[in-house]
């Protein structure tokens, strides 16, 4: 694996994927609100998820597995921190962060190859080729690994999911904070998850700060 990668199978004590889990074989568990819109009611080892638009999305779906003892790790995704992860419920002793997995495709390549022979979930936001997406689905069939490619396009995804924001919520009668906000998701795919399936769910976050008022000077007002 490259040095540019900051965590590795080794280095965290995994071994191959499943061996340090207590999740049912063959699915990973997700969110109830995401079982739903899943063909498999979770996440389903060998499979490709496409998450798009949402890193809330993608943490939440981490969530689940990981505090069942599953091990994850999220590479090309620099501005991803353990902070919102644990926000969002994920299990951030079991999560590996690798922010750049290489320098080239070749790198990248290897790089998530390593991951998904000792990692449970591996999530890639890096773009690749369609050529190196389609090895990376094949090694995660191989490994009984799910891969969360994030971002996208990733040619054979199982299945595709998307989030659209609606309003905020956490507002008393006039006070309080901006704690949540409501999340669609919809799920699109092959096979059995061909059928557009739907639904909603509150995630955490915070909302974008107001701009700053603007001050300026007042002239000033002649005594009478």
């Amino acid at each position: 694996m490259s040095r540019s990668a900051t965590a590795t199978p080794v280095a965290l004590g995994v071994g191959a994927a499943g061996e340090s889990t207590s999740a049912q074989p063959g699915v990973l568990p997700v969110r109830g609100e995401l079982a739903d819109v899943l063909p498999w009611g979770g996440l389903r080892r060998g499979s490709t998820v496409l998450v798009r638009e949402s890193t809330s999305l993608l943490l939440t779906l981490l969530a689940e597995a990981t505090a069942e003892g599953c091990w994850a790790a999220v590479a090309g995704l620099p501005r991803c921190g353990a902070l919102a992860a644990a926000e969002l419920g994920v299990a951030v002793h079991r999560l590996a962060l690798v922010p750049r997995p290489g320098r080239d495709q070749s790198e990248v390549e290897r790089t998530v190859a390593a991951l998904l022979d000792g990692f449970d979930v591996v999530s890639l936001a890096t773009p690749v080729t369609p050529a190196t997406a389609r090895k990376l689905s094949a090694r995660a069939r191989h490994r009984k690994a799910v891969l969360l490619p994030f971002g996208g396009p990733w040619p054979g995804a199982d299945v595709e999911l998307r989030a659209s924001y609606g309003p905020w919520g956490g507002l008393g009668e006039g006070h309080g904070l901006l704690t949540t906000r409501t999340v669609t998701v919809r799920a699109t795919g092959r096979g059995a998850a061909a059928r557009e399936r739907t639904t909603t769910l509150p995630l955490p976050g915070r909302p974008t700060p107001a701009p700053r008022p603007v001050l300026r000077p007042v002239p000033a007002v002649a005594k009478c």
